[in-house]
């Protein structure tokens, strides 16, 4: 994707800074000539970059910076903040409560993908317990009606239109209505794409605001649009009060400065960003996690969200077992149910800090979906029994028979992920039972994790004995490459290559994800 040529093309930038000799003005302007180059070649509006030069200039000023000063991290940082600024107003976007009935209307340009957003945010908002309803008012276009209805039905979301009618004003007021009256906490209203030079368009999308009342109107940004999105984005700021937006097309050979630009011309911020098809193709927007992955650096917070949405805490039995050191073959299935459930696995990957845009060229995220289904498949063939033990039951040979055939795969298959069980439980082990790391920790600790895994408190950091248990916890689970050398075999035998020598870390992600024909010699996918 386009998107990842820009990080590239930045953080090569920052990276031939790093290996200057010398860090003067001719350096800081080669890096900005760089920099500025790559965001106008993305369709960025020319003024934000000639703005965002004169930010960094005046930021980092040579004659005042101390010699003892680490200005190569001080241009570095610049750089960030200015990037971090061009795409954030500095404006929180509208959140909708649980419990409140909350109203969103949706308005942008024919082709912008509006119709697909409105399903992904309301599969966004479902998955974190709220009750969503989708309203088609959009009927300009042909086929609308029937887009949204079999979205909705695919995503489980309920849905209200009205084939007879014409009036888009009258279908949003029962719309809304409907939902309010059955105690929806939030109703998304779908409206017919219009460009700034039809004004009738435009008068029925004033109608339409004027009569649901929306608390949030989203304005759908097609990341392919370029420069024209600048007086676009200005023509509906004029006509409705636009909350947020969301940008679209990302996923493919969209330069997205022409959405940078919409923010400026708005002043609204960002809200989410849709990378794909799926309805779980949405990411959601925020400033310095964004350039952080974009220049490679990873996005901690959004995966412990990811994991949080998840609510692994929930799952008591296995965080019984994992304080008793016990691994037993249902926590692995467990396990690999939630990282299906995080989304696509090049989502996840991307939130990994060190995962530069190059490293994620070549990542088939399809195989490893695949080839996790297939595992889910062998997990579905046994029996309770089975589930419950260590995996040493199937040493006899017919119980190994038997599933393989309940899940269309190799015996040898099955074998391959006993072992990689087995692996797991070794590490778990060591981590738990009564000399474990974890047995130090009072009872709620774990849970206490579960909840928070972003943040380890001072007390709960005390009861894991200190910065010295901690390191000893990593001995024991075999050093980090004990620990990367599992999962590398989990995912397939490190059959994607190293990282180029990013370190230990990034060489695990990439193997992890990418490696997937590497296990077994070159096994079968299972099911066909």
């Amino acid at each position: 994707m386009v998107l990842n040529e820009l990080g590239a093309r930045i953080n090569g930038a920052l990276q031939a800074l790093s290996r200057a000799s010398v860090i003067d003005e001719k350096a800081v302007d080669a890096l900005l000539r760089e920099v500025c180059s790559a965001l106008l070649e993305s369709d960025v509006n020319v003024m934000l970059v000639q703005k965002m030069r004169q930010n960094v200039k005046k930021r980092v000023n040579m004659d005042e910076l101390a010699s003892s000063t680490n200005k190569r991290k001080v241009v570095q940082n610049a750089v960030f903040e200015e990037l971090c600024g061009l795409v954030d107003p500095g404006v929180q976007p509208w959140k909708p409560q649980k419990g409140k009935q909350n109203v969103i209307m949706f308005v942008g340009l024919q082709g912008s993908g509006k119709t697909t957003s409105c399903t992904k945010l309301a599969v966004h908002y479902k998955r974190k317990g709220m009750k969503v309803g989708l309203v088609c008012a959009d009927t300009f276009r042909a086929g609308a009606f029937d887009q949204l209805k079999q979205n909705a039905s695919r995503a489980h979301v309920p849905f209200y239109g009205d084939y007879s009618e014409t009036d888009p004003v009258q279908i949003a007021i029962e719309g809304v209505a409907q939902f309010k009256k059955s105690k929806f906490d939030l109703i998304i209203v779908d409206t017919s794409g219009r460009h700034k030079q039809e004004a009738e368009l435009f008068a029925e999308m004033e109608q339409i605001a004027a009569a649901v009342k929306p608390n949030n109107t989203i304005f759908v940004m097609d990341g392919t649009i370029g420069q024209a999105a600048d007086s676009q984005a200005r023509a509906f700021k004029e006509s409705v009060d636009i909350g947020s937006i969301i940008i679209t097309k990302m996923d493919g050979h969209a330069k997205g400065g022409g959405a940078i630009s919409a923010v400026a011309a708005t002043g609204s911020p960002i809200e989410f960003i849709g990378t794909g098809e799926h309805v779980h193709d949405l990411d959601k927007f925020s400033a310095r996690p964004f350039i952080s992955k974009l220049l490679g650096m990873g996005d901690i917070s959004g995966l412990v969200e990811t994991v949080q949405d998840m609510h692994i805490e929930k799952n008591e039995d296995m965080m019984k077992n994992l304080a008793k050191g016990v691994f037993t073959l249902k926590d692995m299935r467990d396990q690999l149910q939630t990282i299906m459930n995080m989304g696509p696995l090049n989502k996840i990957m991307g939130m990994m800090p060190g995962m530069s845009p190059d490293m994620m060229k070549g990542f088939d995220a399809d195989e490893s979906t695949r080839r996790l289904r297939s595992y889910m498949c062998v997990f579905d063939s046994m029996t309770e029994a089975e589930l419950n033990s260590d995996g040493k039951v199937f040493e006899e040979e017919s119980r190994l028979r038997r599933v393989a055939r309940g899940a269309g795969v190799r015996p040898v298959e099955i074998q391959a992920l006993l072992y990689q069980h087995k692996q797991f439980g070794q590490i778990v082990k060591k981590m738990g039972g009564p000399k474990g790391m974890l047995s130090k920790m009072n009872p709620n600790a774990m849970q206490q994790m579960a909840k928070n895994p972003g943040a380890i408190n001072p007390n709960m950091l005390k009861q894991m004995g200190g910065m010295g248990g901690m390191q000893k916890m990593i001995q024991q689970m075999g050093g980090m490459g004990g620990v990367q050398n599992m999962m590398q075999q989990m995912m397939g035998g490190g059959g994607g290559g190293g990282a180029g020598g990013m370190g230990g870390l990034q060489d695990m992600m990439q193997q992890m994800m990418g490696g997937m024909g590497g296990m077994g010699g070159g096994m079968g996918r299972g099911r066909r």
